[in-house]
């Protein structure tokens, strides 16, 4: 005990004297976990119509149709029409050039006649219909309301995106605008056969009132409707990446050790290999357990003051903490690994680098899982980040317990046993040779 606590207090000591490893440790992880929530809570806003989207609208019917569009728009959570620039009046040309200019997302042009043509459309469809009910001149009329139909053209509402728009603001919109048009149409026929049938005192009038609704929840393991928001999924993504990206200063400081001689003292000493590798371990789990604790109060206490959502941590602190743990043993028992392979920091730091990225990719930080195709979906499995992502979604938004996240944890744990274990098998076996 003795031996491994004179490892840990040298391994503290050189973790304190370097600033610029402090920096990655703790410094970078608290601007990235900012940076990323700042940006990202603006999405969510403007998904959930916290903030809007300024587009430009060119009103070229001038009818009806267009005046309850207009109003339609302007009543869109996240969209915020322009149809004028210093009391002008927006072209069709000027909006195409300012959204290829990049200066707005979307350009929505109402075509001309578009209220004209929409009432002969739906005036010849009415009597169409009233000529079958009537019994009289029914083919005469069929007649007449297909020749007025074969006479309108079909209208086009333009969309001008700018190139670069996602695809899922674009379907938005679309969906918006068609389920708009589509009320609007069908009030219109409503009214058409009340103008032709009211004059019958015993007629009511259409029902407008919508049978059908839609109601959104969240379902939770707990039970409770939870709405998340921009922290509660950025904090866990991006805290378990700043506790992956420990293995950097970890591997590199085993390296280091290798190339400075240190590592040949050592091993002049009475301890193990399995005593200096342990008291590294049980340092920088401390720290990946320090980290998370910042994080957590910057998110609780320092987010609020940036105007972004408060972390909502509810009643599983203490399953916080055990993801936290074994993510922080995963992430340790990777970087002894790398440290234990490589013998030059040109090997480690590139290395070492870029497979936390790649683990973040395909582990779901930067995309979901079920956004990617089935391939990655099944190579997202494998990586470590996946399973202590998935544990924290599970206590974070999902309020899951224990048995929620036992899997994810053992998983964690045994890629800690499984990395630890080859590391000593690796330097046992290359002392010998």
């Amino acid at each position: 005990m003795h031996k491994l606590l004179a490892s840990i207090k040298k391994e503290a000591l050189l973790l304190l004297r370097d600033i610029g490893g402090l920096g990655i440790l703790f410094v970078m992880p608290i601007i990235l976990v900012i940076t990323i929530t700042l940006l990202q809570d603006t999405t969510f806003k403007k998904v959930s119509g916290g903030t809007s989207i300024d587009i430009l609208l060119v009103d070229l019917d001038k009818g009806h149709l267009s005046s309850e569009i207009r109003k339609s728009f302007s009543e869109i959570p996240f969209l915020n029409p322009i149809t004028a620039f210093d009391g002008k009046e927006i072209t069709e040309k000027l909006a195409e050039k300012r959204v290829a200019a990049g200066d707005y997302q979307l350009a929505v042009v109402i075509p001309a006649q578009l209220s004209t043509d929409l009432d002969k459309q739906i005036a010849s469809k009415v009597n169409g219909i009233l000529a079958d009910f009537e019994g009289g001149e029914i083919e005469n009329e069929t007649v007449v309301a297909n020749d007025i139909l074969e006479k309108i053209d079909t209208k086009v509402i333009k969309f001008y995106f700018d190139p670069i728009t996602q695809e899922t603001f674009r379907s938005s919109v679309a969906f918006a605008v068609d389920k708009l048009i589509s009320q609007i149409e069908t009030q219109s026929i409503y009214k058409a056969f009340e103008s032709e049938i009211g004059a019958s005192k015993n007629m009511a009038s259409f029902n407008e009132q919508k049978f059908v609704r839609y109601e959104e929840i969240n379902p939770s393991l707990s039970g409770k409707d939870i709405i998340p928001n921009s922290v509660q999924h950025n904090v866990p993504a991006w805290t378990l990446f700043a506790i992956f990206f420990m293995i950097l200063p970890l591997s590199l400081n085993l390296v280091k050790e290798k190339g400075q001689g240190t590592f040949i003292r050592l091993q002049t000493t009475p301890v193990s290999y399995r005593v200096i590798i342990t008291a590294k371990a049980v340092l920088y789990v401390l720290v990946s357990l320090l980290q998370f604790t910042i994080i957590l109060l910057l998110g609780m206490y320092v987010f609020p003051l940036l105007e972004l959502p408060a972390l909502q941590i509810g009643n599983n602190i203490g399953l916080l903490y055990v993801v936290a743990l074994s993510s922080g043993m995963a992430a340790v028992g990777l970087g002894l690994l790398l440290g234990t392979l490589f013998t030059t920091h040109e090997q480690a730091a590139p290395f070492g680098a870029v497979l936390v990225v790649i683990l973040a990719a395909i582990g779901g930080v930067w995309v979901p899982v079920f956004a990617m195709p089935e391939t990655m979906q099944i190579v997202a499995k494998i990586s470590p980040m996946n399973w202590g992502l998935d544990a924290f979604y599970s206590c974070f938004v999902r309020e899951g317990g224990i048995q929620d996240i036992a899997s994810q944890v053992g998983l964690l744990i045994g890629f800690f046993m499984l990395t630890v274990s080859i590391s000593i098998l690796y330097y046992e076996k290359k002392k010998t040779v």
